[in-house]
């Protein structure tokens, strides 16, 4: 049986989820201006790393007296710095709803062995966040990539809190609105919504987390790269573009044309807006077909950057499920889940439409779209026809090749 291809192809059909898509006036030759061969440590590269740290702030909103540092190793590099460096002093809470979240969750309790308080939820749901206590510190993902799962907002943390609140917002920073008297240590990457290349983090600490630092020891060594205080003070540099180990400085170069178009398309606003037109654009797809629907089962918790689908057609049963050819119960074949997930992202490659959409290996079988700013809509409006195309191929047996 031949389905009828859509017409329209995405102009860019990279949708992974990180790296994510470069912005879209990207050009190689605008990084031309990266001071390279040059040490991050003359003036020329303290004043790009100074540059990249304060656009940054002023984009985010980030109040003036919070500490912004540029790290190593990604978001992972921020996340375990932040935890290596502050936990340890109060009880520990940690909140898990997809595998990032679960991953720090492991290294809390294996590696730093503290006896946490840990409180999970299944893929498509949050953890219900009234019952944390907030004197507590508080480790947990604010948008959950791996789920599409994100919090609704800062509600449930208290403004006189004891503890310290520890966010992982490494899909959320630029595409939602963080409340920043509500978090403590933010952290994130250049490679999610600003496009940016992978390795470098960013680290956001309030005075209630810098005067922590300065008056807690970790029962733990510490190694050099995560070293955030000397002499029981904090390493100003850090926060001034001195970095721990050496940037690159191309990719920094591409973070600030990254930030430079953030400004263009109206900041912070600008890009909620755009990654919340793509989201919604999902949305409305979903919404008129009864074989496909977002993971995210509230849809106030739905994310506007990794957008996770899963297939609810009966004929695509659960692995668990799965007896191999015709489901008990049903009249036509049945199909298994993971393997139907992964031959729909397959032939929308080879297609050449969309690239990365598998979803997470920890996760329900499914798709996962990013949406982030750098998106742009009618992309994701000329993606989604394509889907239709894959599904139906798939699901009635048609032969007919995706490329062409």
């Amino acid at each position: 049986m031949d389905i009828t291809k859509p017409v329209t192809r995405p102009e860019n059909p990279r949708f992974s989820s990180g790296p994510c898509a470069k912005y879209p006036t990207f050009d190689l030759a605008r990084l031309a201006k990266a001071p390279l061969g040059r040490s991050h440590r003359a003036d020329v590269g303290k004043v790009k790393l100074k540059a990249a740290i304060e656009i940054t702030r002023d984009i985010l909103g980030i109040p003036a007296d919070y500490r912004v540092g540029i790290v190593p190793a990604s978001d992972t590099g921020a996340v375990e710095m932040a935890l290596w460096n502050l936990l340890g002093a109060r009880r520990v809470e940690m909140l898990a709803w997809e595998s990032f979240g679960a991953g720090w969750v492991t290294d809390v309790i294996k590696q730093l062995r503290i006896d946490a308080i840990v409180k999970t939820a299944d893929y498509g749901h949050i953890v219900d966040l009234s019952s944390v206590d907030t004197d507590n510190d508080v480790v947990f993902t604010w948008n959950g990539t791996t789920s599409g799962v994100r919090v609704p907002n800062g509600d449930w943390i208290k403004a006189d809190r004891a503890g310290l609140t520890i966010c992982d917002a490494t899909s959320a920073a630029f595409a939602q609105d963080l409340p920043w008297d509500k978090l403590d240590v933010t952290t994130f990457s250049w490679q999610k919504v600003m496009g940016g290349e992978a390795a470098h983090g960013m680290i956001v600490l309030s005075p209630r987390a810098v005067e922590r630092l300065e008056s807690h020891t970790p029962a733990w060594p510490l190694p050099k790269i995560f070293r955030l205080t000397k002499g029981g003070k904090l390493i100003e540099g850090i926060f001034d573009g001195a970095t721990i180990n050496t940037p690159s400085m191309l990719v920094v170069e591409d973070y600030l044309q990254a930030l430079d178009w953030a400004q263009s398309v109206g900041g912070l606003q600008g890009l909620i807006a755009r990654a919340d037109a793509n989201a919604k654009a999902i949305a409305d797809f979903c919404a008129d077909r009864d074989w496909l629907t977002n993971l995210a089962v509230d849809p106030a918790t739905r994310s506007n950057t990794s957008v996770c689908l899963t297939f609810t057609d009966t004929r695509i049963v659960d692995d668990a499920d799965y007896r191999g050819g015709i489901d008990k119960g049903a009249i036509a074949p049945s199909f298994k889940a993971s393997a139907f997930a992964k031959t729909i992202a397959k032939r929308l490659e080879a297609a050449k439409v969309a690239y990365d959409i598998g979803s997470y290996r920890d996760a329900p079988p499914g798709l996962r779209i990013w949406c982030g700013s750098t998106v742009e809509t009618a992309d994701i409006e000329a993606l989604m026809p394509w889907i239709d195309w894959a599904f139906q191929a798939e699901i009635t047996g048609s032969t007919q090749p995706a490329t062409g």
